[in-house]
């Protein structure tokens, strides 16, 4: 039996979401080697486990995505790649899902440097904070980002979710314990949904 809003195909004019796959293999781990500086400041890694460049080669990619499919299909992540125009371009993942009395989960996403700053991953969020408050059944999304990563944290902003303190050595990031500020969104904050909030607030700003 599939789990609650898993799998899923999802777009917005050019920009979509969908399940990330085996044969995603050459086009994830290219996207990431040009990447890794652009990355390292802001992807967690396993204390005395591989670094990021070893966790994004192409050899570490299987075993990744079996551990994604095994959580989705088990109910406790929603792993999507980005792609626009059909070309991988990053990840947004659902992951830490749980039921009962909270009913939500926390995300994570990154793109390719390339086509930052052009509401890419903002779009795609949005697209995946719908559909777990939709037909995933979500009540809330947690986003954990570093203080200094002020670009990640307009995403969130941009798309409501609000700002719940400062976590002090919560992830383990480049060679170091490091803060993050929690965000959280909850699907009654965005009655209107997240995607149309998205598309009102780009709209405000031309």
């Amino acid at each position: 039996m599939a789990a609650p809003g898993w799998p899923a195909v999802l777009a917005d004019d050019r920009v979509g979401v969908r399940p990330i796959r085996f044969r995603d293999a050459m086009a994830w781990s290219e996207v990431r080697a040009r990447n890794l500086d652009w990355l390292a400041p802001w992807e967690a890694t396993a204390p005395g486990g591989p670094g990021l460049a070893e966790a994004s080669a192409v050899s570490a990619f299987p075993a990744m995505v079996r551990n994604l499919r095994r959580h989705a299909r088990a109910g406790g992540a929603l792993p999507f790649v980005v792609i626009v125009d059909d070309a991988l371009v990053g990840q947004v993942t659902v992951a830490g899902i749980l039921r009962g009395a909270l009913n939500g989960g926390h995300v994570g996403y990154w793109v390719d440097r390339q086509v930052a700053g052009r509401g890419v991953i903002p779009t795609a969020l949005a697209l995946v904070a719908d559909h777990c408050f939709t037909v995933a059944g979500l009540h809330r999304l947690e986003a954990n980002v570093r203080p200094e990563n002020a670009a990640s944290r307009r995403v969130v902003e941009k798309l409501g979710f609000r700002d719940e303190g400062l976590r002090r050595r919560f992830l383990y990031i480049d060679g170091d314990y490091r803060d993050h500020v929690s965000y959280a969104l909850m699907a009654d904050d965005v009655p209107e949904g997240v995607l149309r909030r998205w598309h009102s607030v780009r709209e405000s700003a031309r």
